[in-house]
């Protein structure tokens, strides 16, 4: 997490806590679902993106492991539109996420984390198959900053993270093209997509928040192209994994995992055995 600055906080009769903004409106965030009364709804944490996040719920994805991995702490809600760039995703933003779930900017609605990932639609290329998707770069990049705003002004306290798009087998994008592709060309690059990762990533930087470099993270791995892509751009069971890893990671780094939101009702093993219903009052 970056951020410039960083704020002393002290409660009475305590040592100061030297921390960094972010930190402590996540801090705070996390803090009220802890303190909160016991009838409170579990926390949200939504997931904004385009396909690779519509499919993230299916089976080995990593939408549902984050569901999982979050099971008795927070609702993990899918909002992901298949297609979708950065352009169209700004127009629908108000509908998609309506003032009213949180807009007075309390806590007691806000999320407590929004993962934003586009960037695999809006690097198509101008001239191909796909060029209606296609973003300009710097455009882009603005939507991105807009997109990031629009949560940060609803929901200050929100831990806001982005996911670069991923990098892509152009080999296997002419083998499995959506429409007929009689140029055999590929719609998308390897090469434009890295530009958006990269602009991604300096959009996170400007507004100091964390960020998922998914374009470099898979190309560490030997054989990206067949284990982790399955037709050269949407993600295999084991690329859906390492985003699952990264994210938790991020996530973790900016104060939120399963042990820092409480469990949802008591667990099993704190039930009194001898008079059960003494624990649910």
């Amino acid at each position: 997490m970056s951020s410039a600055g960083a704020l002393s906080l002290a409660a009475p009769g305590s040592d100061s806590v030297t921390t960094t903004p972010d930190a402590t409106q996540s801090a705070f965030l996390i803090h009220s679902f802890i303190t909160a009364p016991t009838n409170m709804t579990r926390p949200k944490i939504y997931l904004f993106g385009d396909s690779i996040t519509e499919d993230s719920f299916t089976v080995g994805g990593w939408g549902a492991s984050l569901a999982h991995h979050f099971s008795r702490t927070a609702d993990v809600v899918l909002r992901g539109y298949s297609g979708y760039n950065t352009r169209w995703a700004l127009k629908v933003l108000d509908r998609v996420f309506p003032a009213s779930h949180g807009g007075d900017g309390g806590t007691g609605t806000a999320p407590i984390a929004v993962t934003v990932f586009f960037g695999a639609n809006d690097a198509s290329l101008s001239d191909r198959y796909s060029a209606f998707q296609h973003v300009p770069l710097n455009e882009y990049k603005q939507n991105l900053l807009s997109i990031v705003s629009f949560f940060k002004k609803q929901w200050p306290t929100t831990i806001v993270l982005l996911i670069t798009p991923p990098p892509i087998d152009e080999e296997a994008r002419i083998r499995y093209p959506y429409v007929d592709n009689p140029e055999g060309l590929p719609e998308r690059t390897n090469e434009a997509a890295g530009e958006y990762a990269r602009a991604c990533i300096a959009v996170a930087g400007e507004c100091g928040i964390p960020v998922v470099d998914l374009w470099t993270k898979l190309q560490q791995f030997p054989d990206w192209k067949n284990h982790h892509l399955s037709d050269g751009l949407h993600l295999t069971q084991s690329g859906n994994q390492v985003v699952f890893e990264e994210v938790i990671a991020k996530l973790k780094d900016e104060g939120l995992s399963p042990e820092s939101v409480p469990v949802d009702l008591p667990l099993l093993s704190d039930i009194d055995l001898n008079d059960p219903l003494k624990s649910f009052l």
